[in-house]
């Protein structure tokens, strides 16, 4: 099953830091249009949805978060350099030789620069790099920048959609590879005229990367019986890994979660996902993250007496990074098996054995 890649290259690269959502969230609404039968934005700034299925009996939920890590802007100084926090969790060592977009009274390139090696002190090369030795140089005048940019306007990194072997490579995979199969998910079900089950709510969410806070807000309206978290996951499967450390492999299929530090998903919804992808003949790997969560916390928690949760992951190497790469084939298992899964929740025995 081929992939839309000039879509998944327009949802990647379009802006959208915690908080700051609004251009990927216009993004959004637009592909959505003709494919579900109400789409409506909350107040916090979720996209919901609504898919009506072949029962109300009850409902069904899947969330893609659409925030990716960025920064903010603190201080723009006397030569025109500006400083900035992180805005989601970044390995500052990432952050060297970056490009990146301020995003003030218009769009503004700029690089990340710090100390040139020449001039450090042995003690300075030895030394831990840290976010604060960071700045941005737009190669404009402090006037020129002040002009243009002010304190609080959000920063996205710079990084283009190329394909790369059997894969693709861009900023953001995490988490617009499943804003990209939540998307496709919908036009499949469009396409071939078929209905998931029970109602399902397609939720794209906000400010996940900063502590799950669209999910949560949307969980505790909608209220599903049944849950899917859809992210990223970690592919550590490169030179220098062991077998126990690698979580999952690109190439390897979609990933079922098990269980991350933020949940153990519900056994029966695991039992139901692997069974339904063997049916199917959908490849598949299991998936638990020793570090990490994602919104299937908040899908599984917040709501009366809990939900039927578990997620779908897209392995994903080089996370949190510029450079991130996914599988073009994991990427199709997942929208395949998140389509499966929505239409036969109510075939599965779902009592507690």
């Amino acid at each position: 099953m081929p992939i839309d890649v000039s879509l998944l290259s327009r949802i990647c690269e379009a802006p959208g830091a915690p908080g700051f959502e609004r251009k990927i969230r216009q993004l959004i609404l637009a592909e959505l249009e003709g494919l579900a039968d109400e789409v409506r934005t909350d107040a916090i700034g979720n996209v919901i949805a609504l898919k009506k299925g072949r029962s109300s009996a009850k409902k069904s939920m899947a969330a893609a978060h659409m925030d990716e890590i960025g920064f903010i802007v603190t201080h723009v100084d006397d030569k025109g350099f500006v400083r900035f926090n992180p805005v989601g969790g970044f390995d500052p060592k990432t952050l060297t030789s970056q490009r990146v977009i301020i995003h003030g009274r218009k769009d503004l390139m700029g690089v990340m620069g710090a100390k040139p090696v020449h001039l450090m002190s042995q003690d300075e090369r030895n030394k831990k790099i840290e976010i604060k030795d960071f700045f941005i140089d737009t190669g404009l005048t402090k006037t020129e920048v002040r002009k243009l940019v002010a304190v609080g306007d959000f920063i996205t990194r710079y990084s283009p959609l190329i394909e790369l072997g059997h894969c693709v490579n861009v900023k953001s995979l995490d988490n617009r590879a499943s804003v990209f199969v939540l998307i496709e998910t919908l036009r499949k079900f469009a396409k071939s005229r078929t209905r998931p089950c029970y109602d399902f709510y397609a939720v794209f969410t906000v400010q996940e990367e900063v502590g799950l806070r669209g999910a949560q807000a949307s969980t505790l309206e909608i209220q599903p019986d049944f849950a899917f978290g859809l992210d990223t996951t970690i592919a550590y499967d490169v030179p220098g890994s062991t077998p126990q450390e690698r979580c999952t492999a690109l190439g390897e299929g979609a990933a079922i979660k098990i269980m991350d530090s933020s949940v153990i998903c519900d056994y029966r919804m695991v039992e139901f996902m692997k069974a339904t992808a063997k049916r199917r003949k959908i490849k598949w790997q299991p998936e638990i993250l020793s570090g990490g969560g994602t919104d299937t916390a908040s899908l599984q928690r917040m709501t009366a007496g809990g939900s039927i949760a578990g997620a779908i992951s897209v392995p994903t190497r080089h996370i949190h990074q510029t450079i991130e790469s996914c599988h073009k084939e994991d990427i199709a298992a997942c929208i395949r098996l998140l389509a499966a899964c929505l239409c036969e929740l109510d075939e599965h025995d779902w009592k507690f054995s």
